[in-house]
């Protein structure tokens, strides 16, 4: 094994049984990126563990993880699995042969697997740098000047639902903390040095050593690098909303010139982010989860020169003669020359007695990324019937000890997609129970327990369960809309066509033409993705729209 000792600069470590694979594999990578990384060359899983554990100890970072899938006693997919617990930012890449690609998308699941490449990579100028210099780019946007930032600390309440909050909010964004509950020592420990109490929680301890006591999102955000505020008054673009049609729209708006801001309340990627594997987009064959279609989009907006401000709730959008100025909860505002609307959607919330109060304690609408790991061994439910329900029983089933997919529908034919219906068959601690509804659940300090009735027959039968997980449709985040653009009676934004009465424009509509194809009744503002009335409610589609409307914001600039 070569020396992972010495210090600064973090490392890439690649193990293979193979002595002279090995040394290929290393020689390669130290020819490319010797002077910035530390190359680390291991020849077995055990040994490769060693030396992550000595680089832990040290301080020092792995940026990047290359396993060779066919070691004895350790496979490559093993070795990554553990070693995710010690270096979780590591991007994970496995080599194999072409008769392991079966397991390298198996890797994809378990591991959430960054890469798997082909043997042999040879020219490593075409197969293997392209790759690398990928993965490399993606991890080092964490971290700033070749070193990681310093890991917040986050001391809350195991089932407080404000910490469910803050560790959710970190985790979407892309922060890396570390969960300390405060009935633990070390909790107990940091607290004390805090100077605070368990009454007010949760606390996060900055990089500073600074504590932050119940913290709102926006002064988290601000306080652990994210941006906040714009840095402009009037720009060509602003973008409402970072799900996949708002990202859509800032690479492209970005990168044909507009000055283009892209604006968020809570976190990029929207509901399309907090899934856990994405398997039917365009260009992804093996599958890619939210988080890094969403990494990639975003790292994509900001190459071109997209501003991305978090934690800014727009609540007005009004006409400034040719400017359309957008209002901030705050007082501030913005001005832009055209405004797209990718607000999205959020989870409708289930009406059943109990379950408000255990929001965010054992109740979680969407996928709570966090909790996985508190799922381990125990049974799950989930409800829904659509994609993103059967996304998160694969998801939970890999730490759970039962996962039950509750749909209130008479089957998931009319719902889910046919691909995802197999997969979820083919999952042995899956249970699939149609015709079945959430009729109430039960817990004080936390959720103990949940009362299922099966339509049909009226049966109900209470049964012991920590974790609940809602995906029940979708309503739009448009009511602060009411009164700007015209909505369908379910608060979707019209548009195009759609605002035609009789073949003609509606009356208040101001312009000598008829509204562009996504243009919403206040001319210069546009609707992507799944807030726009009788979109398709797919991620492909919102990028497609997202781009579509940087196009008409181009033709609607040109005839101003």
């Amino acid at each position: 094994m070569s020396d992972p000792t010495g210090p600064g600069r973090p490392a890439v470590l690649t193990v293979d049984d193979d002595p002279s694979v090995s040394r290929a594999v290393a020689r390669d990578l130290r020819r490319r990126y010797g002077e910035q990384y530390r190359i680390v060359r291991a020849e077995s899983g055990a040994q490769a563990l060693e030396a992550l554990r000595e680089i832990k100890l040290r301080g020092d970072q792995v940026a990047a993880l290359v396993a060779d899938h066919r070691m004895p006693g350790m496979s490559g997919i093993e070795f990554l699995e553990q070693a995710m617990d010690l270096f979780p930012t590591a991007r994970r890449i496995l080599l194999t042969a072409y008769a392991d690609t079966d397991a390298a998308i198996t890797a994809i699941n378990v591991v959430d697997l960054d890469h798997y490449l082909l043997k042999p990579w040879d020219p490593p100028e075409e197969k293997l740098y392209p790759v690398l210099d990928e993965q490399l780019a993606g991890w080092r946007q964490s971290f700033a000047a070749g070193r990681v930032v310093p890991s917040v600390k986050v001391v809350g309440h195991r089932w407080s639902a404000r910490s469910s909050q803050v560790r959710e909010f970190l985790a979407r964004n892309q922060v890396p903390y570390r969960w300390f509950p405060s009935d633990e020592p070390e909790g107990r420990r940091m607290l004390q040095a805090a100077r605070a109490d368990d009454h007010r929680l949760p606390v996060v301890i900055c990089a500073d050593g600074e504590p932050l006591v119940e913290p709102t999102d926006g002064e988290l955000a601000a306080r652990v690098g994210l941006s906040t505020t714009p840095a402009h008054d009037l720009y060509d673009l602003a973008v409402i909303g970072a799900g996949p049609a708002g990202l859509g729209a800032a690479v492209y708006g970005a990168s044909e010139g507009l000055k283009t801001i892209l604006v968020e309340y809570l976190a990029a990627g929207g509901q399309a982010g907090q899934s856990s594997r994405i398997e039917n987009y365009l260009g992804f064959p093996d599958g890619v989860s939210g988080a890094q279609l969403t990494d990639r989009a975003r790292r994509q907006a900001a190459k071109f020169g997209a501003e991305f401000v978090t934690t800014r709730k727009v609540t007005g959008l009004t006409a400034t003669g040719p400017a359309r100025t957008l209002s901030f909860a705050d007082g501030s505002t913005l001005d832009a020359h055209a405004v797209i609307l990718a607000t999205g959607v959020a989870y409708r919330q289930l009406a059943a007695p109990g379950l408000a109060e255990l929001t965010g304690r054992g109740v979680f609408y969407g996928s709570a990324v966090t909790e996985a790991a508190a799922c381990t061994g125990d049974d799950v439910y989930i409800v829904g019937g659509a994609n993103s329900a059967g996304q998160a029983a694969v998801f939970f089933a890999r730490h759970a000890r039962t996962v039950t997919l509750v749909v209130r529908a008479s089957s998931l034919e009319a719902s889910m997609s046919y691909y995802l219906i197999q997969q979820l068959a083919g999952i042995d601690n899956i249970r699939v129970r149609t015709g079945t509804e959430v009729i109430e659940a039960h817990g004080d300090e936390r959720l103990d327990r949940i009362t299922l009735c099966e339509r049909a027959t009226g049966r109900q039968e209470v049964v012991d369960t920590h974790h609940l997980f809602v995906f029940i449709g979708a309503a739009p985040r448009t009511d602060w809309l009411d009164g700007v653009v015209h909505r369908d009676d379910h608060g979707f934004v019209l548009a195009g066509h759609d605002l035609l009465v009789d073949g003609a424009a509606p009356t208040d509509w101001p312009a000598d033409r008829p509204p562009y194809h996504l243009e919403t009744s206040l001319p210069g503002v546009f609707v992507a993705g799944d807030a726009r009335a009788e979109s398709a409610k797919r991620v492909a589609s919102a990028v497609g729209e997202g781009a579509m409307a940087v196009m008409l914001v181009h033709r609607y600039l040109e005839r101003r």
